[in-house]
């Protein structure tokens, strides 16, 4: 870009300004926004591979529609990036992902273009068919526009909206699209049964007539004509597997298929999203994209720059590398070992394998590792249905994420208390993507539910013993445990056999007993060292379990100090330090003076975990302060 021509980006402070430029000028766009987005995220860090692969089609949905009064709803929502530099908060865009700067996510009470919160995948054609039928009922002719990957397609939800549809057709009209954006790749390349359905037309009676033609015409042909007629053969049949099959798929849905389009091209994206408009039909418009799009090192490994670090533009070498394993890594590790010693034992994860570090243990165990993709409810109930034959099934899954397979958890393996081991990574504070991925509800959540072992460890020494522990425990079991690197702890020798429902007295003590679970236990122990020097005497307990606690240690505690403290990254609706009190109150306990401390009833925005955790009371002077606050009080 010449020094010299100020920017077309700096014109653009709203979607109205897109349409007063050529087709040329939003090229250049393109280039200035991609410049845009590299360099904030390579500062930052963010969802880098993704937001390149959409900026054309972003830029030409907002020159082609009218938004804010088209809805555009962006399923996960993590592409939103040229979004949010078109819609007005270029200048804030430095902030993205930031403690109190924008969120990486669209988020409705940010922006009035931000239609829908989105951060889950396959939601968008639900909430795009429910605006589409507000719009009916409301007399008004607007457009719902759902952009959704071929990952995010896969989700049954996603199936379950494209499936509802033709029973609105002659409602709905013209206020219902679908973007399908085609990159092959959700977060792992996609995977599945419907592309291998797909595949299946371009070898149906059909496809096979075409290719009988096609020989009989080259048969008395030379052989070089004929292998030229035979590879145009084949470039044939592949070109289908994108074209002609989706269309058949789609419109048997009851949609009206365009496509496939190069996602690209803008003047081909735009004479495409204006054809659409036009048509008074649910419409599916079938996009080709390439994640990374303009920056070579996100194109050649879209994976590792789908959520990325702060990292080198230059060389794409991330730029701040922890030399302490992460709590995935120790996972990741502990399971090739364990997945040697039994070979009963099968890894399950949804499109994460990367992410949960069970694609090292799948290069070695190939046939008993599953991807099953964003499918996390079908995760759990497959899991179930191995653990009903005999094996015993790990399944790694965000604590986010499993949120969304609840009644499975409930229904097919609580209820039947098989022993499925469910590994939570990324459970507590997650930090910079915000409320949507914050893994704050998990104890809450499994606490409640019959048959199930529930815990967290303090430390990744800690996880790996409880890895081992849950294959000697013949029932269901959770393993919750932070994103990001350990503390360090020392890991010689081989992993131990926990005692169930045993926590762990760190520090002794008989005026005040301070209960910790997993990664607060060492703020938690730090805080009980500080109000010893202040002549405080209190004791400190690592929990280790929050299902079942350690009745005997608490109780002791209780009769003992009179004060109890509970400290959890966790929503304190429901949580550990509602567990302890059930305790009490069940028990028959009386007078004990009683402070829980963890995140209160409210989505927790994005920032660092360092800034969150410091925000929201859970480092060790933070907790000393609140203790002490506590003690002067009185309150029970």
């Amino acid at each position: 870009m010449g020094e010299d021509r100020k920017r077309i980006l700096d014109r653009v402070n709203s979607p109205k300004d897109l349409k007063s430029l050529s087709v040329k000028e939003l090229e250049l766009l393109a280039e200035e926004i991609r410049e845009e987005i590299l360099g904030t995220v390579c500062e930052s860090g963010g969802h880098l591979a993704s937001s390149l692969g959409v900026i054309e089609l972003t830029i030409a949905l907002h020159y082609v529609f009218n938004t804010p009064d088209d809805k555009i709803i962006f399923d996960v929502g993590h592409q939103c990036y040229a979004h949010k530099i078109l819609t007005g908060r270029k200048d804030r865009f430095k902030t993205i992902r930031r403690f109190q700067g924008l969120s990486g996510f669209p988020k409705p009470d940010e922006s009035e273009y931000d239609a829908f919160g989105t951060g889950h995948a396959s939601t968008s054609i639900s909430a795009a068919l429910g605006m589409a039928e507000a719009m009916r009922l409301q007399g008004k002719t607007n457009k719902a526009i759902a952009i959704i990957g071929d990952g995010g397609l896969t989700g049954g939800q996603a199936l379950e909206a494209l499936n509802q549809t033709p029973s609105k057709l002659e409602r709905t009209l013209g206020n219902m699209m679908v973007i399908l954006n085609d990159n092959e790749m959700s977060i792992a390349p996609t995977l599945g049964g419907i592309s291998r359905r797909l595949s299946r037309a371009v070898s149906g009676p059909r496809a096979l007539r075409v290719v009988k033609i096609m020989r009989r015409i080259a048969s008395p042909l030379p052989k070089n004509v004929q292998y030229w007629i035979s590879d145009l053969n084949r470039r044939w049949r592949k070109s289908m597997l994108g074209f002609f099959t989706p269309g058949i798929l789609i419109e048997a849905f009851g949609y009206h298929y365009i496509g496939p389009i190069d996602g690209h091209n803008l003047g081909e994206l735009i004479y495409s999203l204006e054809r659409a408009y036009q048509i008074e039909e649910p419409i599916l418009v079938h996009i080709l994209t390439r994640k990374g799009k303009g920056y070579c090192y996100a194109e050649e490994n879209p994976v590792d720059f789908h959520g990325i670090g702060p990292f080198d533009l230059k060389t794409g070498n991330g730029k701040k590398m922890s030399k302490v394993k992460s709590y995935t890594e120790v996972f990741s590790e502990t399971m090739l070992q364990l997945f040697s010693e039994h070979p009963n034992l099968v890894g399950i994860t949804a499109a994460m394998a990367q992410g949960t570090g069970l694609d090292r243990v799948a290069e070695k165990f190939p046939d008993r590792v599953f991807d099953q993709g964003i499918t996390e409810p079908h995760c759990v109930t497959f899991a179930a249905g191995l653990a009903s034959q005999g094996l015993r099934p790990v399944v790694a899954i965000y604590s986010t994420f499993l949120q969304r397979a609840y009644d499975q958890i409930l229904h097919d393996v609580c209820l039947q208390k098989l022993p499925v081991i469910f590994c939570l990574d990324r459970a507590g504070i997650v930090g910079e993507d915000g409320p949507t991925h914050h893994g704050l509800f998990d104890l809450t959540y499994l606490r409640a539910l019959p048959n199930i072992i529930v815990m967290a460890p303090k430390d990744e020494s800690e996880l790996r013993n409880m890895l081992r522990t849950s294959l000697e425990i013949n029932q269901p079991v959770a393993i919750r445990y932070p994103r990001g690197a350990g503390l360090g702890a020392e890991m010689e020798g081989e992993p131990k056999v926990l005692e169930r429902g045993r926590g762990e007295l760190l520090q002794k003590g008989r005026e005040l007993a301070i209960l910790a679970i997993g990664n607060t236990v060492y703020p938690a122990f730090a805080a009980g060292q500080m109000l010893k020097e202040q002549g405080i005497d209190a004791a400190v307990v690592n929990a280790r379990f929050a299902k079942p606690l350690d009745q005997e240690l608490i109780l002791d505690l209780a009769g003992q100090c009179g004060v109890l403290v509970t400290v959890e990254e966790n929503v304190l609706a429901g949580g550990f330090g509602s567990g302890v009190m059930e305790l009490l109150e069940e028990k028959g306990v009386q007078g004990v003076k009683f402070c829980r401390i963890g995140i209160p009833d409210r989505f927790i925005e994005q920032g660092t975990p360092a800034q969150l955790r410091d925000f929201y009371g859970l480092t060790a002077p933070k907790i000393f302060s609140r203790i002490s606050e506590f003690l002067k009080s009185g309150k029970k």
